[in-house]
């Protein structure tokens, strides 16, 4: 094990200092904002009167590649410790899988990890994923790098890192480790059981998008549906009043140039709107905020929910028609940008391309490069606004976001086509065959839909929380959680139980 010095507080202060660029982007850095807003939570919960110390990092030395025994390069791979409830070397081990960003030492002491560690006992370990936060290889990001990221990588990393760490740690070889992981760590959680059943007892995958897809439009069709529930604030006039507010802006951006002037103005938004590929870019940005109010409802740190916007939208009189959609609308961006420390919104497709393309390693990057090379060769996940019904602008077209992965990687449309498809025969899209994977989704997440919110046989069991955002069920808990998001932890904890009540077993028949 190799161990150096890091700040840890670096990426927290500086995810909110990028300015929002693609509209991925602005979804990535909302969800990396209130990551980071919980985890502060959480640790400064744990730094009070009584206690304990800050959670131990360190550092593995892992191959670049695992797949090669030849090769000798290596690169150092983040972890943090939390063993204040580790009660026993023959207890559990629960392993909170990282995903497409940075992760600090409030990994381990928020989320069902941390929660259930005190129930049996159990050490907690967090390990961040290859290529993100600072387990990047020292050799930068470029495509020679970037060949060695990717899913598969990142499972053999945390197999590698489960048999290091239980030496490290002397963790009895009986005792069960089971994944945890939220959103794409999520699909790691359930990969790395189906993958590694010998390795790992179990696992909770919370909101994972276990089928990888091209053209992703069921997000806005959730997004549309959530916009009109009313148990999280929304109504059919929201619905129509965010309609009404995005053709307002497609005409404002049709029209003169003295009436794109004021849109800019009135959208903050940071430079010129006369180019096309700008005017989507703003387009999509928009819809990636509307998007991201549904994604993250209610969540701790957001910026902004369901009921908040569509009192924005709608308005005081509930009025979805007129000025008062737009001027709504106008407020919105006015809060996130506040909330996420940007002074304009940047909707530049040149500047976007131009900082996608950078490959030297920079301390404020929250993994965008990363992320797009991900998407464009394993999952797609592109948001789109094509079919008929869809409530916000059919820009950007899903061409236009394929393109990214040309300009900045040299990939065609076909290429990224296929690598989706491959994807999903090699794990099995929405029937990976994982036993003892506990799926946990809220039916107002956008993301729902790529998951297993079926039941798949008996040790394939899901838990789906009626109106509950994207991870919701490992957010922090708050005395405003819903009577359903209450219920939904009580069965993840009694899944759990179950599992390890048959690891316990299989403990004592061994010891006889």
């Amino acid at each position: 094990m190799a161990i150096r010095p890091v700040p840890w507080l670096g990426p927290l202060l500086l995810v909110s200092l990028w300015a929002s660029s693609a509209p991925a982007s602005l979804l990535r850095r909302l969800g990396e904002h209130i990551l980071r807003f919980q985890e502060s939570s959480a640790l400064g919960l744990g730094l009070g009167p009584d206690s304990v110390t800050l959670p131990k990092e360190g550092w593995l030395e892992q191959p670049l590649d695992p797949f090669n025994a030849s090769d000798r390069r290596s690169f150092l791979q983040r972890y943090w410790v939390n063993d204040q409830h580790w009660t026993s070397q023959n207890g559990p081990v629960f392993l909170h899988l990282g995903g497409e960003g940075s992760l600090g030492p409030g990994s381990v002491m928020r989320g069902h990890p941390a929660n259930l560690a005190p129930i049996w006992g159990a050490l907690v370990i967090s390990l961040e994923h290859r290529f993100y936060g600072l387990s990047i290889p020292a050799e930068g990001l470029d495509m020679a790098q970037l060949r060695f990221l990717s899913s598969r990588h990142a499972l053999a990393d945390v197999a590698s890192a489960r048999l290091t760490l239980s030496r490290l740690f002397n963790v009895s070889s009986t005792s069960p480790w089971i994944c945890f992981g939220g959103s794409y760590a999520g699909s790691l959680a359930a990969w790395a059981r189906l993958k590694f059943p010998h390795l790992f007892f179990a696992s909770i995958a919370s909101s994972a998008p276990v089928r990888a897809i091209l053209d992703f439009s069921k997000y806005n069709d959730v997004v549309s549906r959530s916009l009109m529930n009313t148990a999280i604030g929304g109504s059919l006039e929201c619905r129509a009043a965010a309609s009404a507010a995005f053709a307002e802006v497609e005409r404002r951006l049709r029209a003169s140039g003295a009436a794109r002037a004021a849109l800019r103005a009135d959208l903050g938004v940071c430079g010129s709107l006369e180019r096309a590929e700008d005017q989507a870019e703003l387009l999509g940005a928009l819809q990636a905020l509307v998007g991201g109010a549904v994604q993250y409802d209610g969540q701790a740190g957001a910026p902004l929910s369901v009921r908040p916007l569509c009192r924005l939208l709608v308005g005081d009189r509930g009025n979805c028609s007129g000025s008062a959609p737009y001027r709504g609308l106008r407020r919105a961006v006015q809060v996130v940008t506040q909330s996420l420390g940007q002074k304009c919104l940047s909707i530049s497709r040149a500047e976007t391309v131009a900082q996608l393309r950078v490959t030297e390693l920079q301390v404020s990057s929250v993994g965008d490069r990363q992320w797009l090379y991900q998407t464009c060769t394993e999952f797609g996940y592109y948001v789109t606004c094509e079919v008929p019904g869809c409530p916000f602008s059919q820009l950007p077209a899903l061409p236009s976001q394929l393109e990214l992965c040309e300009q900045v990687f040299g990939l065609s449309t076909s290429s990224v086509a296929q690598a989706v498809t491959q994807t999903n025969s090699y794990y099995g899209g929405q029937t990976p065959g994982a036993t003892q994977v506990l799926f946990v989704n809220g039916d107002a997440d956008p993301w729902h839909v790529l998951s297993v919110t079926q039941p798949l046989g008996p040790s394939e069991p899901v838990v789906l929380i009626p109106s509950a955002s994207h991870c919701l069920d490992m957010a922090p808990e708050r005395p405003s959680d819903s009577p359903s998001l209450r219920l939904a932890r009580q069965k993840i904890s009694q899944q759990l139980q179950t599992w390890l009540g048959l690891a316990k077993k299989s403990q004592d028949r061994g010891a006889v």
